[in-house]
């Protein structure tokens, strides 16, 4: 569902984008359908509805709230609940299986102004402001943790920011995943300087990271690359990765500069040469494996997301060796994002609904998990996370636009 609209709904009052997955929804059919085709499925297929965990009308009002404005016209909005809660009510399918432990975390949320923007991958600045990607919008924002305060910057069409990243100076780097671009944000002058791609088959700049030199590395996934771009010259160098359909993903840089790189397409990880920008695999065991992301902790080992298996990975790179834990809620919890804080390993579970936080202790091999909240429509999901300086966890709720910081060692728990 969408704030952006070109069409007006049946002379309703909404306004929505041209319907495009609704002709094949399989939704039922039955009065208000029409409605859902408009609003919802101009922007998103039908299994975003059917693989819902489902909500009473409190809910699914609320969450229609968070992607279009209905507030001009409320017998569309009594409408568009009563045929949602009527056929998608709640359900327990994808409920997570929660671990207790005697850790204690809080979490505080920021819901983001533009609707339906899908906010993401949330980063804190050198001055302590924190800046996230708008994909769906075509923006970036600015918070300010201390006041709430907000502000979005437009940016060039069809860039739909898929992450951000800052340099040194404070300046903004996004990745353009749909006009294969990467955009360099300044936020004193609010210039946008924006870098092709020098090879027109590299459509989808992905994730994004710097290295202690300045250089920014990044990964495009469908064009199954990787490529690194100097600020200083503005020059981009691409690499194929070995693998057709490995589908580079999430990338971090070890202690001593190295790039590693997560495999969404194939059973892999992959160190990239800082130099030469040569690729080495790392076969990982089970063949269906996929990983979304990776991080890595201060003695170097590599921990990795085996989300199409449901797992936590751990790659030793000195030694070779592999070790893999089955993730609380199972096979189809799909973890997604990850980061390791002072020797503790966070993800979530993105398959699960709602999405859960996961913390994992190497020492001790103890999993213990949370509800990541989410309003009274958990639709998550979190698909990066990162720390900050002072210890503490960014995350964000894409589906219901906030960005969360989960603060680690609170004196008290706030949810």
């Amino acid at each position: 569902m969408s704030k952006f609209a070109v069409a007006p709904l049946l002379g309703l009052g909404l306004s929505v984008l041209t319907p495009s997955f609704g002709a094949t929804s399989g939704l039922p059919e039955t009065p208000g359908k029409h409605l859902i085709d408009g609003a919802c499925l101009s922007c998103h297929p039908a299994n975003r509805i059917t693989r819902s965990s489902g909500y009473d009308p409190a809910g699914w009002a609320e969450l229609i709230g968070t992607m279009i404005d209905v507030s001009g016209s409320p017998d569309t909005q009594t409408r568009l609940v009563h045929y949602l809660s009527t056929h998608f009510p709640p359900n327990t399918e994808r409920e997570p299986t929660l671990v207790s432990g005697d850790a204690r975390i809080a979490f505080t949320e920021w819901v983001v102004p533009t609707l339906g923007q899908r906010p993401r991958d949330p980063v804190e600045a050198p001055d302590g402001s924190i800046w996230w990607a708008g994909q769906w919008g075509n923006l970036i924002g600015r918070l300010d943790p201390k006041t709430g305060a907000m502000q979005e910057y437009p940016l060039p069409d069809n860039a739909m920011p898929h992450t951000v990243a800052m340099d040194r100076a404070g300046n903004v780097w996004y990745t353009g995943n749909k006009n294969g671009t990467v955009g360099k944000f300044d936020p004193k002058t609010e210039k946008i300087t924006e870098f092709k791609m020098p090879d027109p088959a590299a459509r989808d700049p992905h994730s994004a990271i710097f290295d202690a030199d300045g250089i920014l590395w990044f990964t495009l996934q469908h064009s199954n690359r990787i490529g690194r771009l100097d600020p200083k010259t503005g020059d981009i160098e691409l690499v194929e990765a070995p693998t057709p359909g490995s589908r580079p993903y999430g990338i971090k840089i070890d202690a001593r500069g190295v790039p590693w790189v997560a495999c969404n397409g194939s059973n892999c990880l992959m160190k990239v040469d800082p130099a030469t920008m040569a690729l080495s695999e790392i076969e990982l065991p089970v063949s269906a494996t996929t990983v979304r992301r990776l991080d890595i902790a201060a003695d170097g080992t590599i921990w990795y997301v085996n989300s199409s298996q449901g797992r936590l990975g751990r790659y030793d790179p000195i030694s070779g060796d592999i070790k893999e834990w089955p993730s609380p809620s199972g096979p189809a919890s799909h973890p997604y994002a990850i980061a390791v804080i002072d020797g503790i390993v966070w993800y979530n579970e993105s398959g699960k609904r709602p999405d859960t936080l996961v913390r994992f202790d190497p020492k001790t091999e103890e999993f213990q998990s949370w509800i990541i909240p989410s309003g009274n429509a958990p639709a998550g999901i979190v698909r990066h996370m990162r720390p900050t300086r002072d210890g503490n966890l960014l995350i964000h709720q894409s589906g219901t636009n906030r960005i969360m910081q989960v603060t680690l060692k609170p004196t008290k728990e706030i949810r």
